[in-house]
Formats: C-alpha cells, structure tokens, sequence
C-alpha cells in the first residue's frame, strides 16, 4: 500500500502513516526497510499487517516533496521596527533585544553606564540603523528568522 509520514516521535522513533485506504498504520524504527528513514511528509509504500505499517519503504519523489511540504519558520520581527527601536532607543540595546541578540543588548546596556560607553552604543546604535534600513528583505529574513 502507498501512503505520507504524518509524524514520528523524535525520541522513540514511533510514527503515524496515512495509508491511501483513509486509515493510519502505526509503525517503529525496526519496520523500516531502506536506508533512508522517516520524514514527515514522506511518501512511502509499506505493508498491513492489522493497523501496523511493516517494511516500508520511502518512495524516491518523496525526498523532494517532504522538503516542499516544510513551512518556513515564521518571522514575526520587522526591519523597520527593528529600525525605530535602534535609532530612538539603541543606547540601551532594545533592537538587539527585540531581534533575539540578547548577548549584545545586554553588553549594550553595560557599556551604556560610563559617559564614554553612552557616545559608543550610541554610535553603534546609529550604525545599526542604518544598516537595518538599506538591508533586503531577504537578508533581514536569513539573519533574524
């Protein structure tokens, strides 16, 4: 029988296969006979035995698929927010903060106790401004994803 990986425990290694009968098949790392294991939305074709999936196989158009079928991580983070917060309030580190560099923005915050430290992050911060500003969308989604 033909079917797609619906999930698999990352640590037992237990899985669920949606067979084209509309029904799932369990299975466990040992049921699988190829050398590529399982990938969620892998199309594999397996053997019944009751509600159990044995000596499955991973069908050869499925490594693309599973790749295609995978979301993107999801950015919730905008340049030009990230922007806003450096140009107005970068000498306490909070863009850094707000993109998940929180090693930086606490050394900002520190450096920002002397005098001398406030004219640094507050260069820093102006630098960093500028290059949210003139980097792609692309960049921004590749380095703060």
């Amino acid at each position: 029988m033909r079917g797609q990986v619906l999930g698999v425990d990352r640590t037992s290694g237990d899985g669920q296969i949606s067979g084209e009968d509309g029904h799932r098949y369990s299975f466990r790392p040992g049921d699988w006979s190829g050398d590529k294991g399982p990938a969620v939305g892998a199309r594999v074709d397996f053997a019944i035995e009751g509600t159990r999936a044995l000596r499955i196989f991973r069908l050869p158009e499925s490594d693309t698929a599973a790749v295609a079928h995978r979301q993107p991580p999801a950015n919730d983070r905008n340049k030009y927010v990230a922007a806003l917060l450096a140009f107005f309030l970068g000498t306490l580190g909070i863009h850094r903060f707000y993109l998940g560099r929180n090693g930086t923005g606490v050394l900002m915050i520190v450096i920002s106790i002397t005098v001398v430290g406030l004219i640094v992050t507050g260069l820093w911060a102006f630098i960093d401004t500028i290059r949210y500003l003139i980097m792609s969308d692309a960049e921004f989604e590749h380095r703060y994803a």
